[in-house]
């Protein structure tokens, strides 16, 4: 397959409209056009999609809008941000990548193909040139392991737009400085692959060694290409996130959200969580257990950034990382298991291998809570229901608060349900998922669930990078968005007990998580906008509030 090309692929540009005579172009309505208002297509929007039966309908419709009339669709998602969301991101956008081909109705950005990868610094340069606006923001994607639906191939564009999406809407990004890019390097996903309707490379996937062949010259050809631009990575499969990243991190203004931004909204979440469980239980913040179920990349990402939190509380690497023990599809990963022991286990598991089991494995999650009397689960199986009564139960007996984030998305993947969660534990359960749940009515109160989304930090991470013209993202402004946004709770939202803030401050959040980012790439001496320097936490705030696009 060759490129396709967008060519107003900075993706919510509007198409220009013939008018007139000749081949003049313009975007003016015809004289004879009826006129109306901002307001009348913005009502007229929201009486649409009320109208429309499935949420896939209402996604693929708002798709549209959003490549006809950006400013509809960024109000349309200001006005009702709480309701849209979960239509133009998770959960719905996983059935959509699902079924791309099938409801596809246009390029939404720029599609690029393995076949191409010789000619990769050749074709940006020319794209690059039919852009009006220079990007400011790409998400890029594989398609090999979208949410937990696994290999999806060119149906991973899907996410790349709704990453961006979200960006515009809670970061302040504008939308015309946005690309979403897709990698075809072909497809496992038979089913995928034999649909007529597929349109992306009917072949396997194909290798690491070729996929990094691919990566190193998109990475190379994108930052010459759009030089002020962060390139974020998005549902690489396990293996080539941490590849990815660890080859490009210190090179280039760059950073994956899988591993790094969900690692630093479940930091900030845990914060929040581990000092209440502490003020429950009396005993000291350091000796919280973390048990993961899921060895993937996320949960490797989530588990090495949650380190930080016992660093602060005075512990060593070493120290911090004994307070972590990772379950993946064989068990506990141990010294002793066979596929470690043969060399055959993922290279970047091998950070939480436990040498502390003298020989005994631990084949299941019960057994794991059972042996550590862990403090806290946190689920990253893309499995449902994998918190099973039963554990659950368990770490009630175990914990005044149990800490329980069940975190895989979508919510068909998802560990644990809100209402169970709260069931089982006698409503004493501090919970985080990462797909969205309804607040609940329990014992006289409403019980709010938090959600351990990454929509709270990854805008004000890629917003932070771009006001401090960061030459590269760094771990400790990573780190430095999870504290900022911990730091983001209201009074009221504390003591309503919950772990974030609400989504409908996000763009207030955003600005916060921004400035945190700022400062850090400031103390790391990686920023290069001078004007930003030598401000307080309020005052960047406040800059970066100024500086968000609104429609």
């Amino acid at each position: 397959m060759s490129i396709q090309i967008d060519k107003n692929a900075d993706i919510l540009t509007p198409p220009l409209t013939p008018t007139g005579t000749g081949n003049q172009l313009s975007r003016s309505p015809s004289p004879s056009r009826p006129q109306t208002s901002p307001a009348q297509n913005l009502l007229r929007l929201q009486t649409i999609l009320q109208n429309l039966p499935t949420d896939l309908l209402k996604h693929t419709h708002l798709s549209r809008v959003r490549r006809e009339d950006p400013n509809l669709f960024f109000s349309a998602l200001n006005d009702n941000l709480i309701g849209l969301a979960p239509i133009v991101y998770t959960p719905t956008v996983g059935e959509a990548c699902q079924k791309y081909s099938q409801v596809y109705s246009g390029p939404e950005g720029l599609y690029l193909s393995i076949d191409d990868k010789h000619r990769i610094p050749e074709l940006l340069a020319e794209f690059a040139q039919t852009l009006k606006n220079p990007p400011q923001i790409l998400v890029v994607t594989d398609g090999s392991r979208i949410l937990g639906l696994g290999d999806l191939g060119i149906g991973g564009m899907g996410i790349s737009v709704g990453k961006l999406n979200l960006y515009v809407a809670g970061g302040g990004i504008n939308p015309h400085g946005c690309l979403p890019v897709v990698l075809d390097m072909g497809t496992n996903n038979e089913t995928i692959r034999n649909d007529p309707l597929y349109i992306g490379l009917r072949r396997p996937r194909v290798g690491i060694q070729e996929a990094t062949e691919l990566m190193d010259a998109f990475m190379e050809a994108a930052a010459s290409a759009f030089p002020a631009a962060v390139i974020q990575h998005e549902d690489f499969y396990s293996e080539a996130a941490f590849d990815f990243l660890d080859k490009y991190k210190g090179k280039y203004r760059m950073f994956n959200d899988d591993i790094e931004g969900t690692g630093s909204v479940i930091l900030a979440g845990f914060f929040a969580a581990a000092k209440q469980a502490s003020e429950a239980s009396g005993k000291p913040l350091k000796d919280h257990k973390v048990v993961f179920l899921g060895g993937g990349s996320a949960a490797v990402g989530v588990a090495r950034e949650m380190m930080n939190f016992f660093k602060m509380q005075g512990l060593t690497e070493d120290e911090a990382r004994e307070r972590f023990w990772l379950i993946d599809t064989k068990g506990l990963i141990t010294s002793t298991r066979s596929d470690v022991v043969s060399g055959k286990v993922a290279a970047h598991k091998r950070y939480f291998i436990r040498s502390d089991t003298n020989g005994v494995e631990y084949p299941s999650l019960a057994s794991v809570i059972e042996y550590v009397k862990p403090t806290a689960l946190v689920g990253l199986s893309t499995t449902f229901g994998a918190f099973g009564e039963d554990a659950v139960r368990r770490m009630a007996e175990l914990n005044e608060a149990p800490i329980i984030f069940p975190l895989s998305n979508p919510t068909s993947k998802c560990e644990l349900a809100f209402s169970d969660a709260l069931d089982w534990t006698d409503g004493r359960v501090l919970f985080a998922s990462g797909s969205p749940y309804d607040s609940i009515h329990r014992d006289g109160r409403l019980r709010e669930p938090g959600q351990g989304n990454n929509f709270l930090v990854f805008p004000g991470i890629g917003f932070g990078a771009l006001q401090s013209g960061a030459k590269r993202i760094t771990d400790g402004m990573i780190t430095a968005s999870a504290i900022a946004l911990s730091e983001a709770l209201t009074q009221e939202e504390k003591k309503m007990g919950l772990l974030y803030p609400r989504l409908e401050r996000i763009r207030e959040v955003s600005a916060n998580v921004a400035a945190g980012v700022v400062k850090a790439a400031q103390d790391e001496g990686v920023d290069t906008n001078e004007e930003l320097r030598g401000l307080d936490h309020a005052a960047l705030v406040e800059k970066m509030r100024k500086a968000q696009w609104w429609p």
